[in-house]
């Protein structure tokens, strides 16, 4: 990889089918670990490791039980981190002024890309694969779209002094005639280029291109990278041997519970043939000849210490969101856990998503910092630096102990302090500018009286 980048510096993004190939094969094996991690995802045949478990003797019970601890390390921490949809905010500086142009823009992006959706998207799959990849591109009606790719189709080529990607690759496959071709999408931060591979392995132009190298209306690299971590690693990559620990656990159990109705019969002082056997199958009843003293037959059974098949399963599955640093929201105490009390249940959760939300923060940054490049040529002066992200975590809300808390506060912090602490109020400034209206379009009943009393004294003295 920095061979190629160096290559590329000198020859000012100069791209060869030879430095797409060695680009490619460099990848292959972070490739192969994000699909890897994916297919464990969707518990396919191939992704679990205990499907492909098999046995030497082929009359042994085999179970395959998948206890899916990935998909439920994942979808918890994209549930929780995703469950609101991030909030978009542009600071224009002027808190009375309405709506900006920048807001509105923002606002519309939004809309027609679903981007609450992609945003969940994104996060799931930065929590699978350790990386989320977002495109952004310009659609036929001159509109800025977005949409998020498959991580382990992207290269993002770095200039170590700098931080941020000198040039992007995006490859996949197609099929021409049956036959599978990868296609290459180059990316500098002016243009892309679009290259096919050829029958003989090596890349030129794709000249089913009507314009190649094209535009891509942007100032700089439309491929955006959103990372989970600096180490790129998925949430449950450190835990996947506990996982198949308890599947192997789970499937042998299993498998010897079923061996129980197979389990051996054992005949004292006669000698059964197979006839007799397979009549026994049928009729479900041995008979013992005349004259066999001691004949008898009985089942021969193993006992299995449940208590320690318990003990352990449960010490791999508490290890298991240890490590991976999630919790079981079906675990009864969570119904009785409130305040901080439940704030430490979570802290570990909490940790790692505050740790993505870091991130999660600088790839939007990124995006806004793009999409401004060209709002600005449409003379919108939109500053990226302006772009605030908010997250909300999912959470069942207590509004009686906020209540209570925040009337404690009265007068002892600012108005608006004081209503942020309420996590169902999601927009401070609208939840003030409300009470503000509502108060001044109320009628005061005391004044009322008052008013009124006054006036009956006006009469009597006249």
């Amino acid at each position: 990889m920095e061979e190629a980048l160096q290559y590329l510096i000198k020859t000012n993004g100069n791209v060869t089918s030879q430095i797409i190939k060695d680009l490619i094969d460099s990848h292959a094996p972070e490739r192969t670990r994000m699909k890897s991690l994916y297919e464990r995802y969707k518990s396919s045949k191939s992704g679990v490791p205990i499907f492909a478990r098999m046995f030497e003797d082929t009359n042994k019970i085999n179970r395959k039980i998948n206890n899916d601890f990935f998909g439920e390390i994942v979808d918890t921490k994209t549930g929780y981190f995703m469950g609101h949809p991030v909030s978009y905010m542009y600071d224009t500086g002027n808190e009375k002024a309405k709506e900006s142009k920048e807001q509105e823009i923002i606002k519309l992006f939004n809309t027609i890309n679903n981007i609450d959706d992609q945003d969940a998207e994104t996060a799931k799959m930065m929590a699978i694969c350790g990386l989320g990849v977002r495109m952004l591109y310009v659609d036929r009606d001159g509109k800025e779209r977005a949409m998020n790719v498959n991580p382990w189709e992207s290269i993002f080529i770095y200039d170590r002094s700098i931080d941020e990607p000198q040039y992007a690759m995006r490859y996949y496959p197609m099929y021409i005639e049956g036959k599978e071709f990868t296609r290459v999408e180059w990316y500098d931060d002016k243009v892309i280029t679009y290259y096919i591979q050829l029958e003989n392995g090596e890349y030129a132009l794709d000249d089913t291109e009507p314009v190649n190298p094209q535009p891509h209306l942007f100032s700089y690299i439309p491929l955006i990278p959103f990372i989970n971590n600096e180490e790129l690693q998925g949430d449950a990559e450190k835990v996947l041997e506990l996982i198949d620990a308890y599947d192997r656990a789970i499937s042998d159990v299993n498998s010897e519970i079923e061996q129980f109705r197979l389990a051996y019969m054992i005949f004292y002082g006669i000698e059964v043939d197979e006839e007799t056997v397979e009549r026994a199958k049928r009729t479900g009843a041995f008979g013992i000849p005349d004259g066999a003293e001691n004949g008898k037959a009985e089942f021969l059974t193993k006992s299995i210490n449940d208590s320690v098949i318990e003990n352990h399963l449960n010490r791999i599955e508490d290890n298991i969101l240890r490590f991976a640093k999630t919790v079981n929201f079906a675990d009864d105490t969570f119904g009785s856990a409130s305040g901080i009390a439940l704030k430490f249940k979570l802290l570990a959760l909490e940790n790692k998503c505050i740790t993505a939300e870091r991130k999660f923060t600088s790839g939007l940054r990124r995006q806004m910092q793009i999409l401004g490049s060209a709002w600005q040529t449409k003379g919108i002066p939109f500053d990226y630096s302006k772009c605030w992200f908010g997250f909300k975590r999912n959470l069942p809300i207590d509004i009686l102990s906020e209540a209570d808390s925040t009337t404690k506060l009265r007068g002892h912090v600012s108005e608006k302090t004081r209503l942020s602490l309420l996590s169902f109020i999601d927009d401070v400034d609208w939840e003030i500018k409300q009470m503000q209206e509502e108060s001044e379009g109320s009628i005061n009943l005391e004044d009322e009286d008052i008013n009124k009393d006054d006036e009956n004294e006006s009469d009597e003295d006249i």
